[in-house]
Formats: structure tokens, C-alpha cells, sequence
């Protein structure tokens, strides 16, 4: 199996046509003995070029063989797939927290960092050591005895509940779906999203239509149906997924949760924080809890007057159109869009129409193509794991190969919602060759149905801008050394700052017209209708933003707060922060945080306030490029894009605007001030 294995193969990209299930497990076991002897080699070794490099090269391999067994069970799920991953998983898992442990290693980085050259290295050198020493002070080296074993121990249980509570979440969403015959049940609905769900019921061998928990379904049912009790029943079910209020207690994440929040908080004590805050800080911009909840407080005070009106004028507007007396959460999408058509003539429908997805992508590529000298070429010869991928190489204004791309845009059946951007492979500046990077960018869009293109939402265009700013962050690194390039070792309350500033074009009259095209005339987007839209853009900004301040103050004083004597206190928790700040508040049997993945099951944890941070940064970073001398793109890329964490984020900043980011442009941008 070996010398077969896909995954073990020395490939500048993953052969996905060739990896099967079987291949996950013996792969990993054989991965996790190369990289102990990799490790073990360089014990007694003392400078820069026999301890960090060799180091590096390890971990890249790992990196290499573990990316596409990770990101498959994101896009295509199967039992096998998820059971050899799990096994392979918790392997892996084991291994790490122990080499997070490794003394011998750790003392080799030390004496690299107290040796009398250590100041002639180059300043990306010295900040590999830095995070380096850094990373296994947060692994607990430093532990002794039970407290040593508690901890990994721990480690390997997070990462396995975090993997369990996904697949809830998954499993959750596919099992939901109501079978539509009547075409009148789905009235307000457009021909594309009817045809979607054609395309739902046609999966399970269905006449009529299938309304599902996928994100376009559901955003398109609680946007645009007219049926009052079908939008409640899709926003109960969502809203439900996975937790004691639906059908499957074995699907239902409470107990994970628990023990999610017990774990973390156990394991921060451990490594001598009070918190599990105070433990993740130590990875980001912010000083402290404090100043966060600081600058959430400030934001929300700002926000919530405006949020108010904002609320009252849609309840008067859903009584007089609609006849709705109590204005709930399953009414909310349904008459905001009817509110930007009556007051600001914007429909989305109409606007999707001169947004198919084909024209989108090109547009995009175009898009940055034209701001940093660059070409995005598909190429067909590359494997991929489904026919609707398309992988497309990055290659300079020579022409040469700098980076690659996969992109997976639409929705279907085993693939995680959401969107996201994954490392498939790191740039790495190996003895034998330079390792380009290349990345995933994955989303949900509704798919083609019926000979119809996938329109896109406006939205879905600020979705595809912004994960194609993670992307970017990864492709144009300039660092050599892959635990301090592209967006690895980045302060987390940073590495939102590209995605969210590539946002931004998505509300450039230039940009927006080069992405579109009228699925049927070919016509770019009319500039009145941009007008409409861009009038329309701070509608119910109060609203949105007090959603995310309610999300990120969430999530800091849960970790926060947590008492092993009184539980997790989730659901309390939740009702207190929208006591504080929320206007309008869900139904007691609402459970979001079942669902909520991000601080559950990926990277957010104690950090969702780096959204907002990072949009902080965004805004003022995209009003100084706007403002500039045409240059802007290019410094954006030297001394954001391309630095990775070879610096802290703060002075990359800096070197980009030549000063601190100040709090002024966001509130522009979210109309809480001119």
C-alpha cells in the first residue's frame, strides 16, 4: 500500500482521482513515522539551517499527505471517507500533541534562539524561532507529570468532539427536507431558486420540489416565500439543526459542547491562564479580554439606536404590506427584501440576473489579474474530486508558475455548508526546489439547474471577494519558511483583513460592472440599478452588525465565564448577551449555538470578535488604497499579502497605511457616521 499510496506521493498537487478510503490510514501512520525520525534527527543539533529547516521540511511533508484527506470529508463525504478519517485523525491527533511536547526539539529551537549569532539572522528567521518557542509554551511543554499526560489527553478529545460535532451539523442538514408537489406553496419564489429545488428532488428520484437545509435553499425559502408557516418551518428546522430540539437525539451536539467548553477551559488552567480567553489571546492583536469586550461595547452602543428604528420601521412596513402584527425571525429576511424593493427598488432577483456564475468567476479573475499584475489560466489536466471543480495556476507577468488554485463554488449533497479557504500546499523553498503554494476556495452557491446558469446573490459576490482574499494571502506570500507564510502564524484578529478588504470591490461600480452579465442580454449591470443597490447598502446596517457584536460577545464570555461547577451555561449565556444587545430576540427553542461551527468546530474560538476587528482593519485599509495614488494594490500586496507573519500584524499595517488603523472608516462604512 505504500508505494501506492497517493497520499505519500512527492507531487507539486494531490492525485484526487487515485485516493480512496482505504489509503487514509496507512498514509497517516506512515506520514506521523516519517515526521518523528525527521524530528528526532535534529536533537542535538544548534543553528538555524539543522534545527528550523529540517523542522520546516517535516512538517511541510505532513502538511502535503494530510490536506486532501481533511478537505475531502469537507466536499465529499461518505461513511468510509468519514470512518478512515476519524481512525487516521485521532493518530494524528496523538502524535502532535506529543511532538507540541518535545523537549529535545524544543531545547534545539532554544539554543538557536540564546545563540550569539541569533541577531544576524534575518528578521523572518528570528520570527520563525519566536512563534516556534512560542507554539510549544502554548503545547505545554513545560508540564510535568499528570498535568503533561491531562493535557494531551485533552488535546487528542477536542479535536476528535470537534470533528463530531461538524459531522452533526452535516448529518443534521442533509437529514431535513420537505417535499413540495403544490407550485403554489412556493410563490414568491424565482424560476432559478424553483428550479434548484427541482434539482433537490430530482436527487432522491422526486417529482416536484425539495426544500432542504442547504444555504441556498433555506436562504431563498426565508428571503422570498410568501407562505408564512413554510418560512417558519424551514427557520425552525435550521435554527435546530443538530441540537434537543430536533428529531435525531443522536445528532443533538449539547453533550458535545459541554464537554467542549469543560475541556478548553481545563486545558488553559493547565497551562497557567484563567481562561480559556486569556489562552487564545495569546495568538492575536488584542491585549486582553477586556479590550475587546471594550471595543464590542462601543460598537454595540453605536449600533443599537440605530438597529431600533431600523426594527420599528420594518415592523410598521410588515403590518401594513403583509398584515404581520408580531414581527418574528422566520419574517425578517422575507420583508426586509420586500422593504429594498419598496424603498429602494432594488430586487435581488433582478439583480442575480445579471449575476451568473460563470461571468462572476471571470470577472473576478480579471479583477485581480488587473490589480496585481498576475494571470489565472485553468488548467483541465489536473485531478480533481468532483466534475464541477476547476483548478487554475497563478502565473506572473513572465508568465511563470507561481501558485495554483482549486475552486469548488456550488452546492450538493456530502459537501459542508458554508464557505471557506484551505492550505493544500504551503510555499516552501525546499534543498531541491521551491514548493509553490496552492490553496482550496470552497462555497455553496445554488447550482446550474435545468439549463440555467447559478445566479449569484450580491451577497454570494461579496462571499466568492472574500475567500478569494484568504486566497491571495496564501498565493502571494514571499516567505520561504511555510509556519510563517501565507496566513499560517498570522494574529487571528488579522488574517481576516485581506479577505474582508477584497469585499470592498464587490461595491465598486468599476469592479461590480466588470463582474456582471445578464444571463439572458449579456448586459453588464445598469448604473442605475448600482445606484439603487450601493443607496440601499447600509439597510439595516444597525441590524447586521448588531448580529455579529451579539455572535462575537457570545463567544468571548463563554470562554470567558465558564465554571466547571456550573456547566457551560450555553442557551443563559446566549439570552443574557441579547438581553444586552439584541432588539429582536429568537424563540426560547432557537438553538444557533448548536450549529455555530465556527467556535465549536474550527478556528474561532474565543476569537469571533476578529470579524469585526479585522473588518476595522479592512475599512481603513481599503479608504487609504481608494484614496492613494494608484500604487495601492501593489503596496497592499508587498507589505500585507506577501509578508505573511514574518512580521507582527500590527507593523504590516503600519508599513501599508504608514500609521495604526483607526476606528473611523468602519463606522463610515457601516453608516454610524459620515
Amino acid at each position: 500500500m505504500t508505494d501506492t499510496n497517493p497520499l505519500l506521493a512527492d507531487t507539486d498537487l494531490p492525485d484526487f482521482a487515485a485516493i480512496r478510503p482505504e489509503h487514509v490510514v496507512p498514509a497517516t501512520l506512515q506520514l506521523i513515522a516519517d515526521h518523528r525520525a525527521a524530528i528526532a534527527a535534529i536533537a542535538d543539533a544548534d543553528d538555524f539551517s539543522t534545527v528550523i529547516l529540517p523542522a520546516e521540511a517535516a512538517d511541510f511533508a505532513l502538511t502535503r499527505g494530510w490536506s486532501p484527506v481533511t478537505h475531502l470529508t469537507g466536499v465529499a463525504d461518505t461513511p468510509e471517507l468519514r470512518a478512515a478519517h476519524a481512525e487516521a485523525e485521532a493518530a494524528l491527533i496523538a502524535y502532535l500533541m506529543e511532538a507540541g511536547q518535545n523537549r529535545a526539539q524544543h531545547a534545539a529551537i532554544q539554543r538557536v534562539a540564546d545563540c550569539a549569532d541569533f541577531a544576524t539572522l534575518g528578521p523572518a528567521q528570528r520570527r520563525a524561532v519566536e512563534l516556534a518557542l512560542r507554539g510549544f509554551r502554548l503545547s505545554g511543554v513545560a508540564l510535568e507529570g499528570p498535568a503533561r499526560a491531562r493535557f494531551l489527553d485533552i488535546g487528542v478529545e477536542l479535536s476528535k468532539l470537534g470533528t463530531q460535532f461538524g459531522n452533526a451539523v452535516l448529518d443534521a442538514t442533509e437529514a431535513w427536507s420537505e417535499h413540495i408537489t403544490d407550485e403554489a406553496a412556493l410563490a414568491g419564489l424565482s424560476d432559478n431558486d424553483k428550479a434548484m429545488l427541482a434539482g433537490y428532488a430530482a436527487e432522491k428520484g422526486l417529482t416536484g420540489w425539495l426544500v432542504t437545509l442547504r444555504q441556498p435553499s433555506v436562504s431563498a425559502v426565508l428571503g422570498h416565500a410568501h407562505d408564512r408557516d413554510l418560512r417558519y418551518r424551514v427557520y425552525r428546522a435550521n435554527s435546530t439543526r443538530a441540537s434537543d430540539q430536533s428529531d435525531n437525539p443522536d445528532l443533538d451536539n449539547s453533550p458535545r459542547i459541554e464537554a467542549i467548553m469543560a475541556l478548553r477551559h481545563e486545558s488553559a488552567q493547565l497551562l497557567g491562564f484563567g481562561d480559556s480567553v486569556a489562552l487564545s489571546l495569546e495568538t492575536k492583536m488584542a491585549a486582553d479580554g477586556a479590550e475587546e469586550l471594550g471595543f464590542l461595547a462601543d460598537l454595540a452602543a453605536r449600533a443599537r439606536p440605530v438597529a431600533e428604528a431600523e426594527l420599528a420601521a420594518a415592523r410598521d412596513f410588515a403590518r401594513a404590506n403583509f398584515g404581520i402584527e408580531n414581527l418574528e425571525p422566520w419574517d425578517t429576511g422575507f420583508v426586509a427584501e420586500a422593504m429594498r424593493r419598496t424603498l429602494h427598488g432594488v430586487d435581488q432577483d433582478e439583480i442575480k440576473a445579471y449575476l451568473p456564475l460563470p461571468h462572476v468567476l471571470s470577472g473576478t479573475c480579471a479583477l485581480i489579474e488587473r490589480l496585481y499584475n498576475v494571470r489565472l489560466v485553468a488548467r483541465a489536466d489536473v485531478p480533481v474530486w468532483h466534475p464541477d471543480v476547476v483548478f487554475y495556476d497563478v502565473t506572473d507577468h513572465d508568465g511563470a508558475v507561481i501558485a495554483g488554485v482549486y475552486l469548488d463554488l456550488c452546492a450538493r449533497a456530502g459537501k459542508r455548508g458554508g464557505a471557506w479557504m484551505d492550505v493544500c500546499r504551503p510555499r516552501f523553498r525546499a534543498a531541491d526546489r521551491l514548493h509553490r503554494p496552492i490553496a482550496y476556495l470552497t462555497t455553496n452557491f445554488a447550482p446550474a439547474t435545468g439549463g440555467r446558469p447559478s445566479l449569484l446573490k450580491h451577497d454570494d459576490v461579496v462571499t466568492l471577494l472574500h475567500e478569494f482574499g484568504h486566497v491571495l494571502h496564501h498565493l502571494f506570500t514571499e516567505v520561504d519558511l511555510p509556519s510563517i507564510g501565507g496566513i499560517s502564524g498570522v494574529e487571528w484578529d488579522a488574517v481576516e483583513l485581506p479577505s474582508q478588504f477584497m469585499e470592498n470591490f464587490a461595491w465598486d461600480a468599476e469592479a461590480l460592472r466588470s463582474l456582471s452579465s445578464h444571463s439572458e442580454t449579456g448586459a453588464p449591470l445598469p448604473a442605475p440599478l448600482f445606484a439603487k443597490m450601493l443607496a440601499a447598502r447600509q439597510f439595516q446596517a444597525g441590524l447586521m452588525l448588531l448580529r455579529q457584536i451579539e455572535f462575537a460577545r457570545f463567544d468571548l464570555l463563554l470562554h470567558r465565564d465558564f465554571d466547571p461547577a456550573k456547566g457551560a451555561r450555553v442557551l443563559e449565556t446566549l439570552a443574557q448577551v441579547r438581553r444586552d444587545v439584541s432588539v429582536l430576540a429568537p424563540p426560547a427553542w432557537n438553538r444557533f449555538p448548536h450549529a455555530f461551527g465556527h467556535i465549536f468546530a474550527g478556528g474561532y474560538a474565543a476569537g469571533y470578535y476578529s470579524y469585526l476587528w479585522a473588518e476595522l482593519l479592512a475599512a481603513d485599509a481599503f479608504e487609504h488604497f481608494a484614496g492613494g495614488d494608484g500604487a495601492g494594490a501593489s503596496a497592499f500586496r508587498r507589505e500585507i499579502l506577501s509578508v505573511g507573519a514574518s512580521r507582527p500584524a500590527a507593523e504590516s499595517f503600519a508599513a501599508f497605511a504608514g500609521r495604526p488603523p483607526k476606528l473611523d472608516a468602519l463606522l463610515r462604512q457601516r453608516g454610524l457616521a459620515a
